[in-house]
């Protein structure tokens, strides 16, 4: 049986080899979707351990967070980019596990990130996750939280107004499009806690901040962010 099976892999790996979701080059089965060459290519920011970094200074004077960090750099074109748009439109969710693993592990290393209590990620509209069929933040979240030993959760945060997909839209048009509707739904206490809000790429806070909005009315908790990206 053990033989029969290895036979079916090595054929599926011979007609349907893995390859990198980076660079397209044919790499070892299970050895993960981005190649060793690829990783030491990214554009890691460190923004993690640094106080007043560019992702916390987006939202200077627009909403208050204990602390924020996005882990790569986002280019046009590039390796980034890439790899987001496998994970937000591709159904390669095993991205955001490899991402939130490696920024968990880091984050849970900080003394800025130690206290997180709840990871929350940014909810995609009922509507949207029907047709997409997953969020692309969720597992990068669930990785995230395992790491700090804090509660994974989409029911506290919600998105109540649908709305067609950013990637084409400028930075202005962004800011100044239809808002979004986040509203927190749940009963469960808030008090003294420290949330963690996740999402993919940060590019003018938009999003954020009315996701941290969404929480204005709980007035003794901590909110800090994390992403994956930070557009360049």
């Amino acid at each position: 049986m053990i033989k029969a099976v290895k036979i079916i892999n090595d054929l599926e790996n011979l007609f349907f080899p893995t390859t990198c979701l980076g660079c397209t080059k044919i790499i070892p089965p299970h050895a993960g979707s981005i190649c060793v060459s690829c990783r030491h290519e990214l554009p890691l920011t460190q923004y993690i351990n640094e106080n007043d970094n560019p992702t916390e200074k987006i939202l200077y004077g627009r909403v208050k967070i204990e602390n924020g960090a996005s882990f790569l750099r986002y280019y046009k074109k590039g390796i980034v980019q890439q790899l987001i748009h496998h994970l937000k439109y591709k159904g390669h969710e095993e991205i955001g596990i490899f991402f939130g693993k490696w920024m968990g592990k880091e984050l849970a290393a900080s003394k800025r990130f130690n206290d997180i209590d709840l990871v929350i990620p940014v909810p995609l509209h009922p509507k949207k996750l029907k047709s997409r069929g997953y969020n692309q933040v969720s597992k990068f979240g669930e990785e995230i939280a395992k790491a700090l030993g804090a509660t994974y959760s989409e029911e506290i945060l919600i998105n109540t107004s649908y709305s067609k997909s950013q990637t084409l839209k400028d930075r202005l048009s962004r800011n100044f499009g239809k808002k979004s509707n986040y509203i927190v739904t749940t009963e469960t206490n808030l008090n003294e806690k420290h949330i963690l809000i996740v999402d993919d790429v940060i590019t003018t806070g938009a999003t954020m901040e009315r996701c941290i909005k969404a929480f204005s009315k709980n007035k003794n908790i901590k909110i800090s962010i994390a992403t994956i990206a930070i557009t360049a």
